[in-house]
């Protein structure tokens, strides 16, 4: 079976939003919304796999399924915190009554970070939404402390706009409401998967149906980030700066993990509807390499876990004053591209007969196109820029950039100067071909393949 090597996906099944990302006991755990009986979204558990290194996955079972009266219909996304020892879980339990879907907060806990319990009563419900905002719409709680408190922000629509609630506790069991936290609304139908990291001070969440503008939100949905102060007490974030969290065509529902090191992200390598051809190999859908997240003057900036240890072999051009055609190979590999003075930069990836993937620069972007990538991905976006098979990335400076290109089987994730475009392929298992085609004063381009 084609899978891929590096980045998570379910053993067979359906996956998408990231959830409860989380340092315990000596491992990174990532949990995520799976439907383990079917390619096609379901009723949602939570997978779970853990890893040493952020590159090598374990895959354990299931932490949570739908079981009770208050998740019966699925145990929607949520977050992880540590305290006291244990690992808990807030999650969205969804009932199904009446033509109506009921979205509730739900609580679960470890004393390993292997086998769950749930705690058998929600823990916030709709009682305790503020006038107007609504229990269809009430989900993806991201739990955090500070200053011995714990807080809870949770997504929620009211009317046509939505908003992010807080809610805090004493003892993660019994909440009230602060109050909606936005200093203004969206600029989409609804927002999903809120995400607070105090250390970098950035507020992340993902937008649905989100306005196209320029080479931004041309997918169906949209992951923004805002940097800015939260005001736990008063209940409102203050933003400083709004930006687009990823310039390609398949990245939402990015999450930090808790108790990190430094600021680290996943998030889902794909986007809502579009076609999913690796549906033929048992799966659907797959997680981005981890990133970390720096706070540079307001921007967002991301860098990708490092991927040297597990180069098995590695392959360096270094040229001055080069104008023509470099070729090679590789399956699985992390390239490095630095150049100066650059008048021409076409980059041909995952190269077969009939097949490319191409990147180049023009007019100040970097340009990602998969046209030619295989087997064709299309989707419900209505208009011809955002179906067309092109995404674009504005570069710092177009004559002279470094590049990180990070291919898997079925995947691209490409880096530049912070910012990122992520994207699934899907071409012929032969098409391995790397053509460069170049013109500039000096340039570097390192391939590593990597190797499990």
């Amino acid at each position: 079976m084609q899978r891929q090597k590096f980045h998570i996906t379910a053993e067979q099944g359906w996956i998408n939003d990231p959830n409860g990302l989380v340092f315990f006991k000596g491992y990174y755990h990532a949990f995520f919304q799976y439907h383990p009986y079917s390619t096609e979204w379901g009723p949602m558990h939570w997978g779970h796999v853990r890893s040493a290194d952020l590159v090598r996955w374990e895959h354990l079972p299931p932490a949570l399924a739908p079981t009770d009266d208050i998740d019966k219909d699925g145990c929607f996304s949520g977050s992880a915190l540590v305290a006291d020892g244990r690992l808990y879980l807030m999650y969205t339990g969804v009932v199904n009554r009446d033509g109506k879907s009921y979205q509730s907060q739900c609580l679960a806990y470890s004393e390993d970070g292997l086998t769950f319990r749930k705690y058998p009563e929600i823990v916030i419900g709709r009682e305790l939404l503020p006038e107007g905002f609504s229990p269809f719409d009430f989900r993806d709680p991201c739990l955090f402390e500070k200053n011995g408190r714990f807080y809870a922000l949770v997504a929620s629509k009211k009317g046509e706009s939505s908003d992010i609630l807080l809610f805090s506790s004493e003892n993660l069991t019994e909440w009230k409401c602060v109050g909606p936290v936005l200093d203004h609304p969206s600029s989409g139908s609804m927002i999903e998967c809120p995400c607070w990291n105090e250390e970098c001070g950035f507020m992340i969440y993902s937008d649905q149906f989100s306005v196209p503008e320029a080479c931004e939100h041309l997918n169906l949905h949209s992951n923004f980030y805002r940097a800015g102060k939260l005001d736990c007490a008063e209940g409102r974030f203050q933003t400083a700066s709004v930006g687009i969290m990823d310039y390609g065509f398949d990245f939402y529902a990015a999450q930090f993990f808790a108790c990190a090191e430094k600021p680290l992200m996943l998030a889902w390598m794909q986007m809502w509807d579009r076609n999913i051809p690796s549906r033929r190999y048992g799966f659907a859908g797959m997680l981005t390499l981890p990133r970390y997240v720096e706070n540079r003057d307001g921007r967002f900036y991301q860098t990708p876990v490092p991927l040297d240890a597990f180069v098995a072999r590695r392959e360096v051009f270094e040229k001055e004053n080069f104008d023509g055609r470099i070729e090679t190979s590789a399956e699985i590999y992390q390239l490095r591209f630095s150049g100066r003075d650059v008048r021409r930069f076409s980059l041909a990836l995952k190269k077969g007969a009939g097949e490319q993937t191409r990147l180049y620069t023009e007019n100040g972007y970097l340009v990602f196109d998969r046209s030619e990538s295989g087997e064709k991905i299309v989707g419900a976006e209505k208009d011809a820029l955002s179906l067309s098979q092109i995404r674009k990335m504005p570069l710092s400076d177009g004559n002279s950039f470094e590049l990180t290109v990070v291919a898997d089987r079925f995947s691209v994730e490409i880096f530049s100067d912070g910012r990122s475009m992520t994207n699934t392929v899907y071409p012929k298992e032969t098409s391995n071909g790397i053509q460069l085609d170049i013109a500039a004063r000096a340039f570097t381009m390192e391939i590593g393949e990597i190797s499990l």
